[in-house]
């Protein structure tokens, strides 16, 4: 296992300093899943819910959490990013929604948190809007599915 970078050396937190590394290609791609009752679902998907258009609020609760993720994890760089996009699909077999989050930038950091992040908050925005129907609604399988470029080089998901 690596050196954990967030670590100093007399066990502090602090935030890794990047201003020597090269600015580069990055994109990241996160996911999770709101799983929910069939009756749920098809509420969410008839666009009939009490507060509105779910898939929508979601999608930019999403984007709008990527763009802040420096604001909530203490240890994150502020980043502008290029791209953040976020996909929300039902899935009969959970039954649920599967939320995919991708981020990209070219800069001297990873993106992977802000992926995450938007993924998270989209999932918590589906549970709030549509809580009021059920309340039994479970977020799961929050993770990173693949990240490319920068030092340590790609990862995909197994």
């Amino acid at each position: 296992m690596s050196k954990l970078t967030h670590i100093g050396s007399d066990g502090e937190a602090r935030m890794v300093d990047v201003s020597g590394k090269a600015a580069t290609d990055r994109q990241a791609t996160a996911e999770g899943r709101v799983v929910m009752q069939k009756e749920t679902l098809d509420l969410v998907l008839s666009g009939n819910a009490k507060k509105g258009d779910v898939l929508g609020a979601a999608r930019i609760a999403g984007i709008m959490a990527a763009k802040k993720t420096s604001e909530l994890i203490p240890l994150c760089h502020p980043l502008l990013l290029s791209k953040v996009e976020v996909n929300i699909s039902p899935d009969e077999t959970l039954p649920g929604l599967l939320v995919r989050a991708t981020v990209k930038i070219s800069g001297q950091t990873g993106v992977e948190m802000e992926a995450l992040t938007a993924v998270s908050v989209a999932c918590l925005t589906i549970y709030d809007m549509v809580k009021a129907a059920e309340k039994g609604m479970r977020i799961e399988g929050i993770r990173l599915l693949e990240k490319s470029g920068g030092k340590s080089g790609d990862y995909h998901a197994g």
